[in-house]
């Protein structure tokens, strides 16, 4: 009789490549070649002794990790399923482990905290370490495995390994016994196996729980926050914008926190927009989202409710769901990790999380940040650096959509005039002026005066003043009430009565303080 508890036999049965909490639920019998490598396997339902030959498992090098339990990432266009492997602190010792199992058989299990990446490193160890050759066999929870070394007996040469994803659903009588183990050492066939630290420890050193088929092995621990070494390994794989945007936006995260977390929060994001679901939290985590590609990580709680007006649309579907309640949805804490949005370093401001950010932004049909964004963001940014962030953001986004918009080289106008760049202001007002725009015309005759050209402020002073731009007329007479007063001086130091009794309200008028461009 075996030592651990048995497993359930109501496990649920699926066909295809279905993978949920990092385990694989599909049988697995065959490989069929789709997309250039990815595989679907078939088997028998579990509890059934008829378990399929070795000869329609599929092999190591055509195998799909994905459906064997590794989680998924975010992935753009034209991207690998999976990023490349970053390598951690256990991989020798695990692969050490692999290699003898794989010369004299035995059981090697990988432990460790939810998303801390223990699959996809056993993965990785048993892909280095034996043949591409390999006969693969990964059952579903559940299945009776006593026919097992029955089926290998039969193997003639090829190689074999048994790949247990979350181990504690394959224990039981008529799971992987003690045995079935000592079945599989005598044929020499390696087992592979993943388990969580709170499930190991149940079924190791629990009260009901007794040694088994886990005291035949040491576990290989994966630890779930990352060392230096590891970390280094990972900038070190800059090519791949999944690790970079690991690298850059993670936050407080695990990196495979942030690599598979992700697509679990946007496609949770995606369905949340629908009428009857959560616009308002949709809505919230878009508008984050669009800050955050601005260039503003944090933003505040009002900057969030201000900003929804930049999305009309949304808002008018979102108006049916209290803006506390759209919070609250986006900000609670999904797979133990995280909410879409989560409370920020300042108090009473909210940061999105860094993959949607990226997943949003860098697909082609991702929607544009609005124009008017831009500058909410500069005026929400708490400190210089953030303000000069959201301006270097603008511009590698808006320069390239200049010359077909105007009103995207007023945005960039304003944005260097608020942080005093007011040459480069008044390139991009000009800019604006020249292809028409009014309202430029009036913002660079403005600048004009402040860089002391005012000669050649006058025209356009004068063409934003004769459109009705108020603002113009009074700074356009402002100019000539200059001029005029240089006129009169000169008059006046020659005695000339009328000049002198002149310059009085003039100078009123000139000694008023300039106007500045308004943001």
């Amino acid at each position: 009789m075996s030592d651990e508890r048995e497993a359930p036999n109501d496990t649920a049965v699926g066909v295809g490549n279905s993978v949920s909490g990092g385990a694989f639920h599909a049988p697995v019998v065959q490989a069929g070649a789709v997309n250039g490598g990815v595989h679907t396997y078939y088997a028998q339902p579990p509890n059934s002794s008829a378990l399929p030959p070795v000869s329609e498992w599929p092999q190591l090098d055509t195998a799909d990790p994905i459906a064997l339990g590794v989680r998924r990432t975010r992935r753009l266009p034209g991207e690998s399923p999976l990023p490349p492997y970053v390598p951690r602190d256990c991989d020798r010792e695990l692969a050490d482990q692999v290699r003898e199992a794989a010369w004299e058989g035995g059981l090697v299990v990988v432990t460790g905290a939810p998303l801390s990446g223990r699959t996809r490193t056993a993965w990785a160890a048993l892909v280095t370490s034996m043949a591409g050759t390999t006969r693969v066999f990964a059952p579903p929870p559940g299945t009776d495995l006593r026919g097992l070394p029955a089926v290998l007996r039969g193997r003639g040469e090829e190689h074999c390994v048994l790949w247990l994803d979350d181990l504690e659903g394959h224990l039981g009588k008529r799971g992987l016994t003690p045995s079935v183990l000592a079945d599989l050492v005598r044929l020499r066939v390696p087992v592979l196996a993943t388990m969580g630290d709170e499930a190991y420890d149940a079924r190791r050193f629990g009260v009901r729980g007794r040694a088994g088929v886990l005291g035949a092995a040491e576990p290989v621990e994966l630890a779930r926050e990352w060392s230096e070494r590891e970390l280094r390994r990972l900038e070190a794989l800059d090519e791949d914008a999944r690790l970079l945007g690991a690298v850059l936006g993670r936050g407080v995260h695990t990196v495979p926190e942030y690599l598979a977390v992700g697509p679990e929060l946007l496609e949770e994001w995606r369905r949340a927009r629908r009428p009857n679901a959560h616009p308002r939290g949709h809505l919230l985590v878009r508008v984050a989202i669009d800050f955050a590609r601005c260039g503003l990580v944090e933003v505040s709680r009002e900057a969030l409710r201000t900003a929804q007006s930049l999305y009309p649309q949304e808002l008018a579907t979102a108006r049916a769901e209290p803006f506390d309640d759209g919070l609250g949805w986006a900000s609670h804490i999904r797979h133990g990790v995280t909410g879409l949005l989560a409370p920020g370093g300042r108090q009473d401001t909210w940061a999105v999380f860094g993959s949607l950010v990226a997943d949003v932004g860098g697909r082609p049909e991702g929607p544009p940040v609005p124009l008017g964004m831009w500058s909410l963001a500069l005026d929400a940014a708490p400190e210089e650096a953030e303000r000069w962030t959201v301006r270097w953001n603008a511009h590698l986004t808006l320069v390239p959509l200049a010359d077909s918009d105007p009103e995207v080289s007023v945005v960039l106008g304003r944005i260097n005039a608020a942080l005093g760049d007011i040459e480069t202001a008044a390139f991009w007002f000009r800019k604006a002026a020249d292809a028409g725009h009014i309202g430029a015309t009036a913002l660079l005759g403005e600048l004009l005066v402040l860089l002391d050209a005012e000669a050649e402020a006058i025209p356009y002073l004068e063409t934003a003043a004769e459109a009705g731009i108020v603002q113009a007329q009074y700074n356009l007479g402002k100019v000539l009430a200059a001029r005029a007063q240089r006129w009169m001086a000169r008059a006046a130091g020659h005695g000339h009565p009328a000049a002198t009794e002149a310059l009085p309200p003039l100078r009123k008028v000139t000694d008023t303080p300039p106007d500045t461009v308004k943001e």
